[in-house]
């Protein structure tokens, strides 16, 4: 691996890849720590760090920005819910559809649209936190009286900010290495772990090298998991063109046992959250504020938790991957599974197959995204959701998926990569 980034390195293309990537980052985690005018931010940390499951995940994804109640408390969050969000209504508004069959032009009309989703989003997030800011200290808010101008600035800051990291992001994609938007989260989870191994040296050490060693075993399953595939052989009939014999070859379709990656944790997170930003707008409301509770925390809100987490790995999966269309281009391409009829018959044998594998991949997401609130209801340690298995599924798959992409670009300028 130390060779593979020397190698990197020495390649002047991809040395720039590599310090644009880290300097944007740079700046991502410097904008963590610059205040929105108006709101004292040891008042946030106060409300964030005792608000429990509900804005703790979002602090995580925000890197802690948003106890600091920076510029961009907001995260990543709004970007992420408009992308699953634009990517589910494809299925069902025939525009969005034929947009993504129409190549590069159509793909550029969806990034656009989600742009405007993600300000939106944004908007009302900012909307959201102003009215808990503003609820009394009894219901569970701060009890400030913001001015109007106040309420402006602090809602320009916050969307302005979220324009600010989708526009970092993008940037990391087209002009450094690896998905941009994936970066900065990886950045934000990794950005909190000096602070939570120091905290938790304080209370109990022997907890935290137990969790260090359950993180290596959980990190050694998710890379085992994010690798493993189904693969299903594919031959392709002979065709006489002259003197030449063109086809014959044979090839597989690998249908990844995690397809989904951490989407259906992102997604079942942010429904459960859904009640509890409703409630903060109607503090009055008594069985509102017993039912997010509920939701919130205890052994309902981790029986949802992975429920939800099964269901949206098997919604997803096939909403990305159409058996149906394989089958057709499979046909069209004089392509066949051996021992399986074209057509009909091939659509349904690539339908049990991915049914199959997707079952054993939703349960590990379900057990890792379940298990560290399992623990942290028993010992109260904050190292246990920092280290927890959505944390590392997401730095593992982004990892990876980094990797990936420097290994293609090393091999292509004939050097070994990273996976010999």
């Amino acid at each position: 691996m130390i060779e593979a980034i020397r190698n990197a390195l020495r390649i002047p293309d991809l040395r720039k890849k590599i310090l644009f990537t880290l300097a944007i980052i740079a700046l991502y985690r410097v904008g963590a720590h610059i205040p929105v005018p108006g709101v004292n931010p040891n008042d946030v940390k106060d409300l964030v760090q005792g608000a429990g499951s509900a804005l703790g995940l979002l602090n995580l994804f925000a890197g802690g920005a948003l106890e600091n109640f920076a510029i961009f408390a907001l995260g990543i969050m709004p970007y992420i819910t408009a992308t699953i969000i634009m990517q589910l209504l494809q299925a069902v508004i025939p525009t969005l559809e034929r947009w993504s069959k129409e190549g590069e032009a159509g793909q550029r009309k969806i990034t656009q649209t989600s742009r405007y989703l993600t300000l939106g989003i944004a908007l009302l997030e900012s909307l959201g936190l102003l009215t808990v800011f503003q609820a009394p200290q009894s219901s569970g808010g701060l009890g400030i009286d913001f001015s109007f101008t106040n309420e402006i600035l602090i809602i320009i800051s916050l969307v302005a900010g979220t324009a600010a990291i989708m526009w970092m992001g993008e940037l990391i994609t087209q002009r450094g290495i690896g998905n941009g938007m994936s970066l900065m989260i990886f950045a934000s989870i990794v950005s909190r772990f000096p602070q939570t191994i120091v905290a938790s040296f304080q209370v109990n050490t022997l907890l935290m090298v137990l969790m260090l060693l359950i993180s290596l075993a959980v990190v050694a399953a998710v890379v085992f998991m994010e690798r493993g595939q189904r693969r299903i052989p594919v031959q392709y009939a002979k065709r006489v063109v002259g003197r030449r014999v063109y086809g014959g070859v044979g090839t597989y379709i690998p249908l990844k046992v995690n397809g989904a990656n951490v989407i259906p944790i992102i997604f079942a997170s942010s429904i459960l959250l859904f009640p509890t930003t409703v409630a903060r707008f109607f503090t009055n409301v008594a069985w509102l504020q017993q039912f997010s509770a509920a939701l919130s925390s205890g052994w309902l809100h981790i029986l949802l938790y992975g429920t939800l987490i099964v269901f949206f790995t098997y919604f997803y999966t096939a909403l990305v991957f159409n058996p149906i269309d394989t089958a057709d281009n499979l046909r069209k391409n004089g392509g066949f599974i051996p021992g399986v009829r074209p057509g009909k018959g091939t659509a349904q044998y690539i339908e049990n197959v991915l049914n199959r594998i997707t079952l054993p991949g939703a349960l590990f997401l379900a057990a890792i995204a379940v298990m560290p609130q399992i623990l942290f209801q028993q010992t109260g340690d904050p190292l246990v959701q920092a280290f927890g298995g959505t944390s590392i599924l997401i730095m593992v798959g982004v990892a990876l998926e980094t990797m990936r992409q420097l290994e293609s670009q090393l091999q292509m300028r004939h050097y070994d990569g990273f996976f010999k």
